[in-house]
């Protein structure tokens, strides 16, 4: 029988310890965690007469890995580029570790501990993959000016930031690619470059905006891998995904938006049957039966279609 090595029983203890949090959570939009890391609420964002995000309560679990889907035009990314300084709400709050994030700018948001991933990665084509991951680090002592004049005042921090850019490159497999510039990667290494340099900020919350998008099959199970692990190094991962059978593979939790708003809220084994979340894929009744009055209207509809039709070709 296969004993459990320390690494594999400290993943599967933070992987019961998430799921014993959600146990006895009611199924509902905006339902209180046991220990939120991050609590929005009233976040309200309008582009003219569209309302593009209008959620009302959420908390998100520290420790967990949950997903947040929807269908397209839900207010997904727009709702990470609120909670991270991108864009700016028009109303509401929210908090992470108790500390109030609205009206924060983005790298203020990163310096605290809570970082995101693109969609479309932003990494810099013309700087090598090891000069991404050095622009990642925080408080850099020769982004002032008078100090980089001076380099005995931070080459030493330029030693320690590049072995941990090093140590992360060769953990996400990009070693190899170091010096090679950013834009030659594929579009897979990319992801693998951008959630990289992500970690180099040392962060407590990782929200990670579909992740497998325009990944190629090779590297869609490195990727997962590797949102597995950030739970394991201690941090809360936030995602966004379409791809249902990933969601079901590393979610503790599933928050659902439509039109801007949470819906629904639950494990990923039963989200998915949900009536609420049903409709808001696939359209409201789609599957309803038809009642025997609307049986009836659509018959005379058709019979009335069809004598017309005959006339028309009796009158030629």
């Amino acid at each position: 029988m296969h004993a459990e090595t320390p690494a594999e029983a400290t993943t599967t203890e933070r992987k019961t310890a998430a799921l014993a949090a959600f146990k006895d959570l009611a199924h509902e939009p905006g339902v209180p965690k046991p220990d939120p890391i991050l609590v929005v609420d009233n976040v309200v964002r309008r582009f003219g007469g569209l309302t593009a995000v209008e959620v009302g309560h959420l908390e998100i679990q520290r420790g967990s890995i949950t997903a947040l889907i929807g269908p397209n035009g839900a207010g997904k990314t727009t709702f990470f580029n609120q909670l991270t300084g991108f864009d700016t709400a028009d109303s509401g709050s929210w908090t992470f570790n108790g500390r109030a994030m609205n009206g924060v700018p983005a790298h203020k948001v990163a310096r605290a501990g809570m970082v995101r991933t693109f969609q479309l990665t932003k990494a810099l084509s013309r700087l090598t993959v090891l000069e991404n991951m050095r622009l990642g680090a925080q408080r850099q002592l020769g982004e002032s000016f008078w100090r980089a004049l001076l380099p005995f005042l931070w080459s030493r921090q330029e030693v320690q930031i590049t072995m941990q850019a090093y140590d992360l490159l060769t953990r996400f497999k990009l070693d190899a690619k170091l010096d090679d510039f950013a834009g030659s990667l594929s579009g897979g290494q990319r992801k693998l470059l951008e959630m990289a340099r992500a970690l180099m900020v040392r962060p407590e919350l990782v929200m990670l905006d579909e992740p497998m998008a325009g990944v190629n099959p090779a590297l869609t199970q490195s990727l997962l891998g590797h949102v597995k692990d950030l739970r394991e190094q201690g941090m809360t991962v936030l995602f966004v995904e379409h791809d249902m059978d990933m969601v079901r593979d590393i979610s503790d939790w599933v928050i659902v938006m439509a039109q801007g708003a949470v819906i629904a809220e639950g494990p990923p084994g039963t989200i998915m049957s949900d009536e609420r979340v049903v409709d808001a894929y696939l359209g409201a009744h789609h599957d309803a039966p038809l009642s025997e009055s609307d049986l009836e209207s659509q018959l005379h509809e058709a019979e009335e279609a069809l004598e017309a039709e005959i006339e028309e070709e009796t009158q030629k």
